[in-house]
């Protein structure tokens, strides 16, 4: 029989074909079970009567009980509207319709009492409700409040007469006709342990309150049977590809040692320290290790990779390192070369710049196993790359690479995977962590190494141009290199070029006698390689750039950066921004140039840059602000199907459904007892592409 929940939505009392056809294609529901999954964002308190002597244009919205006195057509054309005189006894305000006023002479009269309600407005002396609801004063309504819902809409179902008032009526005969279809989806002793309410009661209460307790209760229930199912789902990930995937066992330390007392160049800090002994762990424990490094900005990600390099060569086996961009790649390059040579190991770069020759010779060696270390950018995972025995895949900015990209990888050994190691310099919040790498184990780099000064972080405004240009020449004079950074303004490519190019004008203007270089997206890659170089080389002491430079080259000259337009950025961009400088010794700068007009969002990205380089404390602040779904980057879209849960808010929950998953996971990896085959049931009842296992079905 085919489950009720699969029904198409067309079949809805009220719905029919062309209703939904515009339901599938703005709100995206297709089925009964996505509509009553369609949970309200907010709710309005209907349980309040207010009189309209008590009403201001302060008040989110109002409900009155009163009579229409009559009716008034005011203006002619587009600013044709109808106003109704409204009373209660109290007082006097205007309801106003600007569409559907043929409709409402009909159905509303005067002299009746009706209840109204509506978001209070004032013109002059007068108070107004635009497009009120207004219905009949029955005794049940006049008795009985309520928690309105309200359900996301677009202006499309709007201008069509779907509104919510329309998709509160399809939820009420949907429930009506689902109550005996909805199944327990979480086991007894879970609800019983975490004070659960049932699936049943949870629908019903989520979508018609009672009560804000009633409503409360069922948010938890929900929200926690959908962090539940990701975390089991990834969780069981993590336990089959440990029995499936058996690791090399690396446990020759000699070279490790021998780098580490005659040629480390600076102390480790303590978090670098504790990382190396979570990866050698993994290392030596037979299974295969899959690790995401995460550390701010120079938080010194690149020796602790270098050092489980040493680790693996230390058996006989090899190491390799992707990067997203090749100028990262030569940097990288460039880093451990020093310390290979010191090592005595073998160690090249292959890109797509790599000439044939050389990457013929390259291939040779690395098929013999003479060649021990490999950098390069996606041009690793080349068919014509074969590996000795690759022992470490080291992958940076994770983010830059689709999943197949790295599988790709890490498929290079024919008979076991190497050990993988995935690197991130945008820290994640914990709550984020755990839900889209919760299959990875993840180690933290939250400590920067001495000496480094923190940089100092100001905001400006255009009006302080002089100021700055001061700041500038003042640097310049000390030797110092300054980035200029430009927004990217989406909607056209014409105008972030156009406003990229009078930057640099301005710039040239201010500066006349500064050497100075400009870097953008739609530069060819030799003319942008050639253009960073000059910059590195110091040939030119200004850097006029839009994000390109968000990922790149370490300039341990540059010491100031100024972002242009702070406020059209995110707050991870401005933190990865602002890590460009800060690279060597001197005291670096970061300044934030914005005008005045500001959102309330953009004063608190701005006070937290200016307060903070904490990189997961800036983090945290990005999700409360976007929410999870802009933090993840496209790669990991499907990683978070969430209905209901918020992660920046929902962070204890979060740890419980974990603790809970785990517990059931290890006393019953392939959920064979009695009491979780409602778990069993819920999972393989799902269509294998929803992500999403909490899904009704």
């Amino acid at each position: 029989m085919a489950n009720f929940f699969d029904t198409s939505i067309e079949f809805l009392k009220g719905v029919g074909p062309q209703r939904a056809t515009l339901l599938q294609k703005e709100l995206k529901l297709f089925t009964y079970g996505d509509l009553i999954q369609q949970y309200p964002f907010r709710y309005e308190d209907r349980t309040k009567f207010y009189e309209i002597k008590e009403v201001s244009e302060a008040m989110p919205h109002v409900q009155i009980k009163g009579k229409i006195i009559r009716f008034e057509m005011i203006g002619g054309g587009r600013k044709k509207r109808l106003v109704a005189h409204f009373e209660d006894g109290t007082g006097k305000l205007e309801l106003v319709w600007f569409q559907g006023i043929n409709w409402i002479l009909d159905k509303i009269k005067p002299g009746i009492e009706y209840i109204v309600f509506g978001k209070p407005n004032r013109f002059g002396r007068t108070i107004s409700i635009a497009h009120p609801e207004v219905e009949p004063v029955t005794i049940s309504k006049e008795k009985k409040g309520f928690l309105q819902p309200v359900y996301p809409l677009t202006e499309k179902l709007r201008s069509k007469y779907l509104d919510n008032r329309f998709l509160v009526k399809l939820q009420r005969e949907l429930l009506t006709m689902a109550i005996n279809h909805i199944r327990e989806t979480l086991p007894d002793e879970l609800l019983e342990k975490q004070r659960l309410i049932s699936k049943k009661d949870a629908l019903i209460n989520i979508h018609f309150p009672k009560t804000h307790q009633l409503l409360a209760a069922a948010q938890q229930r929900l929200k926690f049977e959908e962090l539940f199912y990701i975390q089991l789902r990834l969780i069981k990930m993590k336990l089959v590809r440990q029995e499936k995937f058996k690791g090399i066992v690396f446990n020759d330390v000699s070279i490790l040692t021998s780098f580490y007392e005659k040629h480390l160049p600076f102390p480790l800090t303590g978090a670098q320290k504790r990382v190396i002994r979570e990866i050698y762990a993994d290392m030596k424990s037979g299974r295969q290790m899959n690790r995401l490094l995460q550390g701010d900005v120079g938080s010194g990600k690149t020796i602790v990779a270098f050092i489980c390099m040493l680790l693996v060569i230390g058996s006989d086996a090899q190491a390799a390192l992707m990067a997203p961009t090749e100028i990262l790649a030569q940097q990288h390059y460039a880093n451990l070369k020093k310390y290979a040579d010191l090592m005595g190991l073998s160690i090249s770069l292959l890109t797509g710049s790599t000439k044939k020759k050389a990457r013929t010779e390259l291939h040779y060696r690395l098929e013999t196993g003479e060649l021990k270390i490999l950098i390069g950018t996606h041009a690793l995972i080349e068919d014509g790359v074969k590996f000795n025995r690759l022992g470490l895949a080291v992958i940076d900015e994770q983010h830059r690479f689709g999943v197949a990209q790295r599988s790709k990888l890490w498929q290079k050994n024919k008979n076991v995977y190497p050990h993988v190691l995935v690197m991130t310099a945008t820290p994640i919040p914990r709550t984020l962590a755990m839900t889209l790498y919760g299959d990875l184990e993840i180690s933290v780099i939250d400590e920067l190494p001495k000496g480094r000064k923190p940089i100092k972080t100001t905001h400006q405004y255009d009006s302080h141009r002089l100021q700055i240009n001061e700041f500038m020449r003042q640097q310049i004079a000390a030797g110092r290199q300054i980035y200029i950074v430009y927004p990217l303004i989406e909607e056209s490519e014409k105008l972030d070029l156009k406003h990229l190019m009078d930057g640099y004008e301005s710039v040239a203007r201010a500066f006349p006698e500064v050497p100075i270089s400009i870097l953008h997206g739609k530069m060819k890659p030799d003319a942008k390689e050639f253009e960073m170089g000059r910059f590195v080389k110091g040939e030119t002491k200004i850097m006029v750039a839009t994000t390109v430079i968000e990922v790149g080259v370490d300039v341990p000259n540059a010491s100031v950066m100024i972002i242009e337009s702070a406020e059209r950025f995110g707050l991870s961009q401005l933190h990865q921004l602002r890590g460009r400088v800060g690279r060597g010794a001197d005291q670096s700068y970061c300044i934030l140039v914005t005008d005045y007009k500001l959102s309330a969002d953009s004063k608190i990205r701005l006070n937290t840059m200016v307060k903070t380089n904490n990189g997961f404390e800036i983090a945290e602040t990005d999700l409360k602000l976007r929410g999870p779904g802009d933090l993840m980057g496209t790669q990991q879209s499907g990683a978070l199907d969430l209905l209901i849960a918020d992660l920046s808010k929902d962070g204890l929950l979060l740890q419980q459904a974990r603790d809970q998953a785990t517990w059931i996971l290890e006393k019953d990896p392939d959920l064979q007892l009695p009491q979780h085959h409602v778990i069993k049931t819920q999972i393989e009842s799902l269509r294998k592409t929803v992500v999403n296992w909490s899904r009704i079905s």
